[in-house]
């Protein structure tokens, strides 16, 4: 490329970068910056984590099309606990048995379940992102879907360079996760264990660190140790859906007297007080799973359902389990965050609330699709499907 040139193009690259950031963007920048430093954070890294910063387009599309709320739970789990991904742990978790074992000792969060999430947040560390950490949580804190967490999660970043944990360029997936089980600033920054004693956390090139990281921040959240996740079970006919939801919990001989069993037909496990939640990830027609204290442990590492589930039954599958018995019912795709909007002004317009219109399909979201369901006479299940998006459309006058 000629000498001449060069400047040319990349002061056009920078014009066509600047003309695609949002107005306010670069201002939006400066007041982080003044809060970092107003908070403590030094001057000179304040600035140069934030000079370098672009806007993320694809960090917002990204966060409109997660396939954890985007893919039907057949999906999602085929892709998270399909091909080799089990054999893979396995071998894993052969390899680093006493690593494994003395981190299991010391936080009491067993050894297969750091396998799995390792196995479903990088794919045992093959791939840990390549998004530029600071640049994905501005904008992601600018976009204002999330403003108050993002924001947040970026001060966090520039204290874990300010104190010298991690160094620029700083990378991780399209929303700011880092290392091998993909923690996000805060996390890593309230939770990162330097396990291997070398005098710093790196949750990129150390299992010893990352193993202890990840068990560490579970305990925090209140892993329960020496109790399952959950279970797959069976419903019985004429069951009362509306029972099926995270916001009911019952002991488990409540949901025995109700008919609810493992799956091959047995009793439910006979433990004194042991609270568990029905939930139904395909609906009536799809699996069904009792869920303990530990899934939501699980849950406040990822609040999705899917990834929770995936977690539990990769675990399960490394440490020998079988696959799944539950149907894999035909209900069509699952919606988008548009079709998932509309599904949820079409409620609100029809009198059943669904909280925040976002385009998330939460549990407001589900006990208002209840409410429909009711009202057409349908199993209230809360699942939502392109079938009932077009019942809506109708009831609503569209």
């Amino acid at each position: 490329m000629s000498k001449w040139l060069a400047p040319i193009i990349i002061a056009l690259a920078c014009a066509n970068a600047a003309a695609q950031e949002p107005p306010g963007f670069r201002a939006y920048l400066d007041g982080v910056g003044a809060e970092a430093v107003a908070a403590g954070l030094s001057q000179a890294t304040v600035s140069a984590a934030l000079a370098s910063v672009r806007f993320q387009d694809r960090a917002v599309e990204l966060d409109r099309d997660q396939p954890e709320f985007v893919r039907t739970f057949w999906e999602y789990l085929d892709a998270a606990v399909g091909g080799s991904r089990v054999a893979d742990g396995q071998a894993r978790l052969s390899r680093h048995t006493a690593l494994l074992a003395e981190v299991e000792g010391q936080y009491g969060v067993p050894a297969h379940v750091l396998v799995a999430f390792w196995g479903i947040e990088s794919d045992f560390g093959r791939f840990t992102g390549d998004f530029p950490v600071i640049g994905v949580t501005a904008t992601l804190a600018f976009d204002g879907r999330r403003e108050a967490f993002f924001r947040s999660e970026l001060l966090d970043a520039l204290r874990l360079l300010d104190r010298g944990t991690v160094q620029l360029p700083l990378l991780g997936s399209w929303a700011g996760a880092m290392g091998q089980t993909q923690f996000l600033p805060s996390t890593l920054l309230q939770h990162g264990i330097d396990h291997d004693g070398d005098g710093r956390i790196d949750p990129w090139g150390s299992l010893a660190d990352v193993f202890a990281s990840s068990a560490n921040y579970l305990r925090s959240l209140g892993w329960r140790e020496g109790d399952r996740w959950g279970r797959e079970v069976r419903v019985p006919a004429g069951f009362d859906w509306t029972l099926a939801e995270l916001s009911v919990v019952k002991p488990l001989a409540e949901w025995q007297q109700l008919g609810i069993r493992r799956t091959d037909g047995r009793d439910l496990p006979a433990v004194e007080g042991m609270p568990a939640s029905l939930i139904l990830p395909m609906g009536h027609r799809g699996p069904a799973f009792l869920v303990y204290d530990n899934f939501r442990v699980i849950l406040e590492w990822n609040t999705s359902l899917h990834y929770a589930l995936a977690v539990g039954h990769l675990a399960d599958r490394i440490s020998g389990a079988g696959p799944l018995a539950g149907p894999r019912p035909d209900v069509g795709r699952a919606l988008n965050y548009a079709e998932a909007e509309e599904l949820q002004r079409l409620l609100l317009a029809l009198g059943h609330d669904p909280g925040d219109i976002d385009g998330f399909v939460g549990p407001n979201t589900r006990n208002a699709v209840r409410g429909f369901q009711g009202d057409i006479g349908a199993p209230a299940d809360g699942y939502p499907t392109l079938d009932l998006l077009a019942q809506l459309r109708v009831a609503a006058g569209g």
